[in-house]
């Protein structure tokens, strides 16, 4: 298959760079002929089982989302379809971090993972790979219902907040896999590898809004089911693109659990079938208990457990006070009252403000090389809020521009400087005053001194949403990604080349759409395998699908008996050439 290069889709180019850092090529033409006659062959047995169990809009969206059931998706294609219905897809550097990932669900971007598993992996493999996203991902969204689902998921999901331990936890499994992946590595490098992942995986944390988060994704985007509990129809990614799951899941082994928020805390092994599903009555349930798990996050409750989640998990957040002011850095401390009221806060290193998620001119990270700090609250001995103050209160409290001031708050905070300027937001609110030569105190402590500088003292009565993330994205230079070589094309062995000739043979025999095909055209090509690739049981079945010849199907028959791990497959196969020639 030859790509046709075409023009961007518009959702690609309006990516910011922070997460077109993680794109990667697809390199289509790093596909062999057994990748190929591997998702034919996944391809053909899901759509045949899967028209019967998967949610009607799956069978659409396959044709609706360019998604061939005879060869591996390019991307190029897949994007010239996928616009048609508001969406893209890209190629992603295999593990990417939770928050980027769901931030590209927000601007309705699939992720696609363009490696395919190995034949030896065919019913399911842990890994994402082009089966999964591709036949997974990609048909259901077809559905208006489920595609603003996975949109709005990906919009709360990016403001989600992950621990330290979370980002331990991704940057291990990351080395991990690209360990593995990699040429000449020493087999105690990767048990060194190994050990840190299952050592962070047994140490009790408790769960973070990520990792709650990421458990919803897993029963609703991943293995969910629509419907009623004794009629379950497939929609999860997970189950559309396992030959084995989906099976598996409609059996009554598998217990179906009316879906709800309490599924936020169930947790999920990626390497096990799983022993329940969730089942929620219609797409748009699944946004109801989304918005029901919105409002337990620090985004829509700040106060002082949403800072103290961001000062925890000590990545870049931001915090936005009551007057609108966003405040995006390193949290690294904070002094609450006696009524848990958050009355200061601090940052360390690269800070930027920013209102209605744009940075506020002059107030970068040029600014606030060092850090924030700010009080917060009222002041002592004045009803009137700060940002509620006009220029005639400012005057009648001696908030004179140019003038020194001494002022305390409620809290017992001071704050002795010269008042240089306030800026307003758009209500008219004070949420910024500047003061030079400054000194800020509390108690027997000195919070910040003239020598540091200008001092910028947020304005505001508290902390109304804390997230993950910055919020003017072009605030910080955040495109820091080393592209990994998974995913890039390894050499092979003289045999496997071999082998793969043969599959392209028969391919480009199968290719051609005749009508009849002699067992005499691949006579050579079928005692070759016999004699060199005794145990390949695909390639055989593509030779029997194409010429229905008695000797290819005895040689199928003792595989059958003779590999008992595969006897199913083998099945399943011949199974779909007696439906498809009748």
């Amino acid at each position: 298959m030859i790509e046709e290069r075409i023009d961007s889709n518009e959702l690609l180019d309006r990516l910011p760079p922070h997460l077109k850092q993680y794109i990667k090529p697809q390199n289509y033409e790093h596909y062999t002929p057994i990748n190929q006659a591997v998702w034919r062959f996944v391809m053909r047995k899901n759509v045949d089982y899967l028209s019967k169990v998967a949610h009607g809009s799956y069978l659409d969206g396959l044709k609706q989302t360019g998604i061939s059931i005879d060869e591996i998706p390019s991307m190029y294609g897949m994007n010239r379809i996928l616009k048609e219905i508001g969406w893209a897809a890209v190629a992603v550097d295999g593990f990417i971090p939770p928050n980027a990932f769901m931030e590209f669900q927000a601007y309705k971007v699939l992720v696609i993972a363009s490696d395919i598993r190995q034949l030896e992996n065919i019913e399911y493999t842990p890994a994402p790979d082009i089966i999964h996203e591709g036949a997974g991902h990609a048909p259901i969204i077809a559905s208006p219902d489920y595609a603003e689902y996975l949109r709005r998921f990906g919009e709360i999901g990016a403001k989600a907040i992950s621990s330290a331990h979370d980002m331990e936890m991704y940057e291990a499994v990351r080395e991990l896999s690209i360990l593995k992946e990699a040429e000449g590595i020493s087999e105690e490098k990767i048990a060194n590898a190994e050990k840190r992942v299952e050592d962070l995986q047994n140490k009790e944390v408790v769960a973070s809004e990520i990792a709650l988060i990421r458990n919803l994704h897993w029963w609703t985007v991943e293995y969910g089911m629509v419907g009623t509990v004794e009629n379950p129809k497939i929609y999860g990614a997970g189950l559309l693109s396992s030959i084995g799951e989906s099976e598996w899941c409609m059996k009554d082994e598998v217990k179906k659990i009316p879906y709800s928020i309490e599924a936020a805390y169930q947790d999920f092994d990626i390497t096990k079938p799983q022993p329940q599903l969730y089942v929620t009555p219609d797409f748009a349930y699944l946004q109801q208990v989304l918005e029901e798990f919105a409002n337990t996050m620090a985004v829509r409750k700040g106060g002082w457990r949403g800072l103290n989640k961001l000062i925890e998990s000590k990545q870049l957040g931001t915090i936005e006070i009551s007057t609108g002011l966003q405040v995006s850095g390193v949290f690294t401390r904070m002094i609450r009252n006696e009524d848990n009221e958050v009355v200061y806060f601090e940052t360390e290193g690269e800070t930027a403000l920013a209102y209605r998620e744009t940075e506020i001119i002059g107030h970068g990270v040029t600014r606030h090389t060092n850090g924030f700090r700010s009080p917060l609250g009222k002041l002592k001995g004045i009803n009137l809020a700060i940002e509620n103050m006009g220029p005639r209160d400012l005057s009648a409290y001696d908030f004179y521009d140019g003038k020194p001031i001494e002022f305390e708050f409620e809290s017992g905070i001071k704050v002795k400087g010269m008042n240089v300027t306030g800026m307003r937001n758009l209500k008219g609110e004070l949420m910024l005053i500047q003061f030079t030569d400054c000194t800020v105190t509390y108690k027997d402590e000195v919070l910040f001194t003239p020598e540091q500088g200008d001092f910028d003292m947020a304005v505001g009565k508290e902390i109304i949403s804390a997230f993950a993330g910055a919020a003017d994205y072009l605030s910080f230079n955040l495109v820091e990604h080393q592209l990994s070589t998974l995913g890039d094309v390894v050499a092979i062995s003289e045999e496997e080349k071999a082998l793969n000739n043969l599959y392209k043979e028969i391919r480009t025999l199968r290719q051609s759409k005749r009508d009849n095909y002699t067992f005499s055209e691949i006579e050579n090509a079928f005692k070759t395998i016999k004699a060199e690739h005794p145990n390949d049981w695909l390639l055989a079945l593509e030779m029997y699908e194409l010429t229905r010849a008695s000797e290819i199907l005895q040689h199928l028959q003792s595989l059958q008996n003779n590999k008992p791990q595969v006897k199913h497959l083998i099945e399943a196969g011949l199974a779909l050439i007696d439906i498809n020639k009748q």
